[in-house]
């Protein structure tokens, strides 16, 4: 049998000057962590924009947004007998927005251009979201 996780992944995004920038983050658990968005469980109960809104004022300290997306596009993947569905979110973070109270979980962050962000992530599914949202901001 196997457990079924919901998780929300979170693109946390500024734009300057029309541009917008994405923040990674690189977990402090691992010698070898990579370049990740924002992610955090969803609470038995707890709705998707809540979770959202939860991980980044934990993670970030972030209170408000000045704009959220959601994306649209749900992730499944299995390992072993863990079941997990990431649902993905864009965060529009006050522009003026430079330095973060990190959560302890997070080694370091650091803002990106889309052509930097692009190839620094990790895994294909969070480049998929990358690329939704870069579309969805430009359209």
């Amino acid at each position: 049998m196997s457990e079924l996780l919901h998780r929300v992944k979170v693109f946390v995004y500024r734009v300057v000057e029309a541009r917008p920038s994405y923040l990674l983050m690189r977990s402090a658990i691992g010698a070898e962590s990579f370049w990740t968005p924002l992610h955090g469980p969803i609470g038995f109960g707890e709705k998707l924009e809540t979770a959202m809104r939860r991980s980044v004022l934990n993670d970030l300290g972030l209170a408000r947004a000045d704009a959220t997306v959601d994306m649209k596009l749900p992730t499944h993947w299995v390992l072993g007998d863990e079941e997990v569905i990431e649902w993905s979110y864009g965060f529009r973070a006050p522009a003026e927005v430079e330095r973060f109270q990190l959560d302890p979980r997070w080694a370091e962050c650091r803002w990106s251009q889309f052509e930097s962000a692009y190839p620094s992530l990790e895994l294909e599914a969070d480049r998929a979201a990358i690329m939704r949202l870069h579309t969805l901001l430009a359209a």
